[in-house]
């Protein structure tokens, strides 16, 4: 009989438990050993993780110096979710926030190998699967744009983007709105053919906002980013700053 030992998962959340409180141990809080079924899932989910993280790495190694890329904090997201009663299984995509001239993207990573991608306005058809992905891409920029804007005190638009890794052929017939459905190695030209909207230090400021974690934690409450807008070029002692 082969015994499989208890593996760890790849990510395991930290947030919700302090620190400074003993983790209770001994025989009697000792998981139970892990299951042959059990054990063969967490090496399937390990080998998940690395890929998709490799793929987002792949993607944001596109992009340009001009641009700034923060995590998406689906972690952080989930965990609040889960302590609300509210969370939703996600499909299997990684993503991130790029901050640059043309404004802030909520980029969404879709892994398919070599498989073909098939592309039909908002249905997305993956080796006979349809994944919701393009609704994915959708609801993260509407939860990035919510979390930003509460922050900064202003309307802040942050546009979806998904992206495909992969080297399987992507077949559209009538790309799906607003959404913009590219592949990792045209990431970057997608971009920067945005133009120029914003200033980089209107963009480095918009980058600090989104690495607040407290913006996420705490949305829609502006109070927890502990962070005050200003106008570009504007200092906290000039008059006539007020927010609008």
């Amino acid at each position: 009989m082969t015994v499989y030992p208890d593996r760890a998962p790849f990510l395991r959340p930290t947030f919700g438990r302090s620190p400074s409180l003993p983790v209770p141990s001994g025989p009697d809080t000792a998981p139970p050993p892990a299951s042959p079924v059990d054990w063969a899932r967490r090496r399937r989910a390990d080998r998940a993780v690395r890929r998709m993280s490799a793929a987002e790495d792949r993607a944001v190694h596109r992009l340009g110096r001009d641009w700034h890329v923060i995590e998406w904090p689906h972690a952080l997201l989930t965990s609040q979710a889960q302590a609300a009663g509210t969370a939703k299984p996600q499909p299997s995509a990684a993503g991130f926030l790029a901050i640059g001239p043309g404004g802030i993207f909520s980029v969404c990573i879709a892994q398919h190998g070599r498989s073909r991608v098939l592309i039909a306005g908002d249905v997305v058809q993956i080796s006979g699967r349809r994944p919701p992905y393009i609704s994915q891409a959708r609801r993260d920029a509407k939860r990035a744009a919510k979390a930003i804007s509460a922050a900064v005190g202003q309307d802040i638009k942050v546009f979806a983007v998904l992206a495909f890794v992969g080297s399987g052929p992507i077949s559209v017939n009538g790309l799906p709105k607003e959404c913009i459905v590219t592949s990792y190695r045209e990431l970057d030209k997608v971009l920067d053919s945005t133009g120029r909207r914003i200033t980089g230090t209107t963009a480095e400021k918009l980058s600090q906002v989104a690495r607040n974690p407290a913006i996420w934690v705490n949305q829609p409450y502006a109070a927890g980013s502990g962070y005050t807008w200003h106008p570009e070029g504007a200092t906290p002692g000039d008059k006539g700053t007020a927010r609008g």
